[in-house]
């Protein structure tokens, strides 16, 4: 049996034309399994369908590896067709859990997601969204006026969270990054740091004048009136990196560039 048998891989790919190639390339080499029968999960895209890899399978406890036929691809590593069960043989493993997110909207109705990178709220109208933030059960802000906040963890403070100046986090640091866009008052906010154990809850002002949804890792709620924000450590995935490009040398790299 070869090595590729044994470690039993199921690949999963976006459906752009990049990823779909070298599924049928890889799978022809390598052969296919399901995700129940696998060892390992070798997700073929972007970022983005790396994230929806991780809500996919997370309650089956396999280690994602990622190869990039996206963008960007942080959470990626290299494509290539040759040697794949030796790279997932001497693979790093980084561990991350999500946010958990409780929104309610103008109706009332609740509604729950999980978000590895962040949650955002975002103005939804013309007019800059008005928002309260309390710490667990503290305000802590009567009022930021915004384009938006985000809350993020560890893995994802070098997304959304970096591209709104926010800081970038040791992917091993028990906080979260909390991060305003483009406030307006107070003017120049930039955030702060949290605790991993904080509860986190935005709460709208001025909803119906100043509407705004929130988004949890591409899960969007239009027209909320309170978001709810706290880690789920009981939830975690792992995820698999070529030597010398895990999560850290990565976050390492994008502050030394």
């Amino acid at each position: 049996m070869s090595q590729a048998q044994q470690t039993r891989v199921c690949f999963m790919a976006s459906e752009t034309p990049e990823a779909q190639a070298a599924l049928s390339d890889l799978t022809a080499r390598y052969g296919q399994c399901s995700p129940t029968e696998a060892t390992t999960i070798v997700a073929l895209g972007g970022d983005g369908f790396m994230l929806q890899t991780l809500h996919a399978t997370g309650d089956l406890d396999l280690p994602v590896y990622g190869m990039n036929c996206g963008t960007i691809g942080f959470l990626m590593n290299e494509y290539a067709l040759d040697g794949l069960p030796e790279r997932l043989a001497a693979a790093e493993e980084a561990v991350i859990s999500p946010l958990a997110m409780r929104a309610v909207d103008a109706e009332g109705k609740g509604h729950r997601a999980l978000a590895f990178n962040e949650v955002s709220l975002l103005r939804a109208g013309p007019q800059a969204a008005k928002l309260r933030i309390l710490v667990d059960g503290k305000v802590r802000m009567p009022e930021l006026i915004c384009d938006g906040a985000l809350l993020c963890t560890p893995a994802g403070s070098t997304a959304y969270n970096y591209s709104a100046h926010g800081p970038i986090l040791p992917i091993g640091s028990d906080v979260l990054a909390l991060t305003a866009m483009a406030a307006y008052r107070p003017r120049r906010w930039r955030g702060a740091l949290l605790p991993k154990t904080a509860v986190v809850r935005f709460e709208v002002l001025e909803a119906e004048k100043r509407p705004v949804m929130a988004d949890a890792d591409g899960r969007s709620v239009r027209n909320v009136i309170s978001v709810e924000i706290k880690s789920e450590p009981r939830l975690s995935h792992r995820v698999l990196f070529d030597p010398g490009h895990g999560l850290e040398e990565r976050m390492f790299r994008e502050q030394f560039t």
